[in-house]
């Protein structure tokens, strides 16, 4: 459940241009908006939202900018609580623009404390406070006191999110007193349960139960609508929390918060949101399922699942299917269970980018929220493939799990851009596990007490388990990516050694048999920061035995080859420092050399600039791109760069220019960022890292992981284009035997000199 705001005060004003319905009826803007407001409170957002589009479209026919102002409001926060945030986000933003060209300072104050409530909803709490405090204080400055209380607890919802819980309560209790003194009684009991469950994460337990049976007993004396139905549903979650920190008084608070929910299926069965009575039933089948009563949870559950299906609520349908598979396999019915599994999988890919990620005092990432559902899943299916009578069906199992791993993986990326490209490119490919027999495609997953290794082996799947707690490999992960930094000692070895035997040695009867020449590994979390050729047997390092490159999923990778007889080539590089950054002496040479062998454009320092870029990308078919800049990968998308000489380049504007190739006879096959890194030790940068060439539209990007010595990058890059140029090497082969010339150089032969270059997706 999101948190919001109860202050939605109705402005009607003057009627402007009239609509008609399919009777033929008049209708004006101001029964439209009060429409809508009716179908809102009954939790009919959809039809909320019909009915104040056509409301801010006669409004602006009419010239009428408050009202048509105050209609994209409304209509913005249907939209947001049907999970369409860009859409909402878009009319919030010409909402505001509108009220500073017309002079409406209240209304925006009411954009900029809705817009904040979207950012807080898609995960970005800092922009949500900058924009929310930005709106107290137009309100303040107005002294309009019902908006005021109501960006309060906006705000309230900012800091606790960003774990200011001083702050939170600080804001949360200023707004329910002032919502009080002005008898606007919703918003009030909103802000004290919000209040209640900072004080419950706090671990204050008295003054959370205090505040949430306060807030009960308001709460009950509402009429039935959307937002007693939120309050009553809040409360039952905030009383289920409550119940494991008092244990002497569980029984009672546990009675409590079942109520609750009895109270909040009752009131939307009064007022037909169906909606709202799903979450009332599945919430009661989670308190239930805690008690252990997964007989009694699974009826519940089967009763949510049949009104969210009433009341066509896939937001809230995947999870109920998912705890249906969850209630299934408790009891023992896993050919059910996984049946459940799937449906929920199938609810949740069309809606994945509407869900709200987390609830707003917990944000995370679609692994950390989401992520649960699709491991569950894949250690079912595993569970079962060891069950199997055979072996067709144990294969098919694994071939089930490995596609469920896929799924997972196309959606950590699309939550990392926060776009459609993934699914986009997804469109366009042909599955790569049967395109090499000497290749083996490798996915480990991590589970907290164990790993899996799936093997994808010529059209074969292969399974190993290894006892290791993913807790316990994290640290060693990380340990071992930080000594392999230090240049100047040998550390990192006996931890090199130590992952070899976890996640090697035991498929090397396998890589044996088959004759695998090439390892395509699929990373999964914290594997995604280190790389894997610098992992050692005692004798040898992986990249001395093997081919090796990294792919965020099988169903992203284009497998054509690289067509070495229409190569065509862009350089581009900075080798003088700028904006900062400290200049890279080398780059030039690396340049120059690229375009001694390839021929092609060269665009270096003062010439790197966007618009030179954009304009070259439009006139020429490149196949190769090569940038040598530095660059950074983040946690977050937005933040990720490559260095240009007056500017940086996102990889939003990265995609935007490459994606000029997408649609041509002749696609882009490499983009090479030489000198980049990565936000050490952080998998959602890695992943950012291993994204880039889905994200950019590349068959095949070479990036790495950490920033190396100048001189030891651009020999190596040297070395993988004059080996790529013969045509009997593919991609991988020519990177391999290029670090092997910097492991055989007396001054580079130090895994952190050559380790961190990765080829990333195509590796033919």
């Amino acid at each position: 459940m999101r948190y919001r705001s109860l202050a939605f005060l109705l402005i009607l004003g003057s009627v402007g241009v009239w609509f008609t319905n399919s009777n033929a009826e008049v209708i004006s803007p101001q029964t439209l908006m009060e429409e809508g407001n009716r179908f809102y409170q009954q939790g009919r957002f959809d039809q909320a939202a019909r009915s104040w589009t056509h409301a801010a479209k006669s409004y602006e026919n009419s010239g009428d900018h408050p009202n048509h102002i105050q209609a994209l409001i409304y209509l913005s926060r249907a939209l947001l609580d049907m999970g369409q945030n860009r859409q909402a986000q878009q009319l919030l933003r010409t909402a505001i623009q509108t009220a500073q060209e017309t002079t409406q300072p209240r209304l925006m104050a009411q954009a900029l404390s809705q817009l904040g409530t979207l950012h807080l909803n898609v995960g970005e709490p800092d922009s949500a406070l900058e924009i929310l405090q930005q709106g107290l204080k137009v309100s303040r400055d107005i002294e309009d006191q019902p908006l005021i209380a109501a960006t309060l607890n906006d705000l309230g919802n900012a800091h606790a999110v960003l774990r200011n819980d001083t702050e939170a309560i600080a804001a949360y209790t200023e707004s329910s007193i002032l919502a009080d003194s002005l008898n606007l009684h919703p918003l009030s009991i909103r802000a004290m349960i919000n209040a209640a469950l900072v004080e419950i994460k706090q671990q204050s337990p008295h003054n959370g139960k205090l505040h949430l049976q306060q807030a009960l007993e308001k709460t009950r004396q509402l009429p039935d609508s959307h937002e007693k139905i939120q309050n009553l549903l809040t409360i039952g979650m905030g009383l289920k929390d409550l119940s494991h920190q008092v244990l002497e008084e569980h029984a009672t608070v546990f009675t409590q918060a079942a109520e609750s929910f009895q109270e909040a299926i009752g009131s939307a069965k009064e007022i037909g949101d169906w909606r709202n009575e799903s979450y009332g039933w599945g919430f009661l089948g989670e308190l239930y399922e805690e008690e252990g009563r997964h007989e009694e949870a699974l009826r519940l559950t089967q009763l949510a699942t049949r009104a969210s299906q009433q009341g066509q609520a896939p937001e809230a349908l995947y999870r109920w299917e998912w705890n249906t598979g969850r209630h299934l396999k408790s009891l023992g019915r896993n050919d059910e269970a996984i049946l459940a599994y799937q449906r929920a999988i199938d609810t949740l890919q069309p809606i994945r980018q509407q869900i709200a990620v987390g609830l707003p005092q917990n944000p995370a990432s679609f692994r950390e929220s989401l992520g649960a559902l699709f491991f569950e899943t894949a250690a079912l299916l595993l569970q079962l493939a060891d069950e199997a009578p055979d072996a067709t069906r144990q294969e098919e199992l694994l071939f089930q799990t490995r596609d469920t791993i896929e799924a997972l993986k196309a959606a950590e990326l699309q939550d990392y851009f926060k776009d459609d490209c993934v699914e986009a490119n997804k469109g366009r490919i042909q599955a790569i596990d049967k395109v090499s027999t000497t290749t083996a495609i490798i996915y480990p997953i991590l589970f907290p007490d164990r790993m899996t290794v799936l093997m994808g082996l010529g059209g074969t799947m292969k399974k190993v388990a290894v006892l290791v707690q993913e807790r316990d490999l994290d640290e060693k992960i990380h340990l071992f990516r930080t000594l392999l930094e230090k240049r100047t000692t040998h550390q990192y070895l006996p931890h090199a050694q130590s992952l070899y035997d976890l996640l090697i040695r035991p498929l090397e009867p396998y890589l044996n048999e088959f004759g695998i020449q090439t390892l395509v590994f699929v990373p999964d979390g914290s594997l995604r920061t280190i790389p894997m050729g610098s992992l050692h047997d005692g004798e040898k390092f992986l990249i001395q035995k093997y081919a090796l490159a990294i792919t965020p999923g099988i169903t992203l990778t284009d497998a054509h080859p690289l067509n070495r007889e229409q190569v065509n080539l862009l350089s581009i590089g900075l080798s003088e420092g700028v904006q900062g950054f400290s200049p890279l002496p080398n780059t030039q040479q690396e340049v120059k050399g690229l375009e001694n062998l390839f021929g092609g454009k060269t665009l270096l320092n003062e010439e790197f600039r966007i618009p030179n870029l954009e304009q070259d990308m439009k006139e020429e078919n490149f196949t190769i791109i090569h940038i040598a800049s530095h660059g950074k990968f983040e946690n977050e998308a937005k933040d990720s760069f490559v260095l240009t000489y007056d500017n940086k380049l996102t990889m939003d504007r990265l995609r935007e220019l490459i994606g000029l190739f997408q649609f041509r006879q002749i696609p882009l096959d490499l983009l090479t960022l030489s000198a980049c890194e990565t936000a050490g030790g952080d998998d959602r940068s890695a992943l950012g890292l291993a994204g880039v060439a889905v994200k950019a539209g590349a068959r095949s990007a070479l990036a790495t992981l950490w920033f190396i010595n100048d001189q030891a990058s651009s020999d190596l890059i040297n070395e993988f284009y004059v080996r790529l140029k013969k045509s009997s090497l593919s991609k991988a082969q020519a990177l391999r035997e290029a670090q092997m010339t910097l492991l055989d150089h007396p001054i580079y032969r130090h895994p952190s000199y050559w380790a961190p270059f990765l080829l990333i997706n195509n590796w033919l």
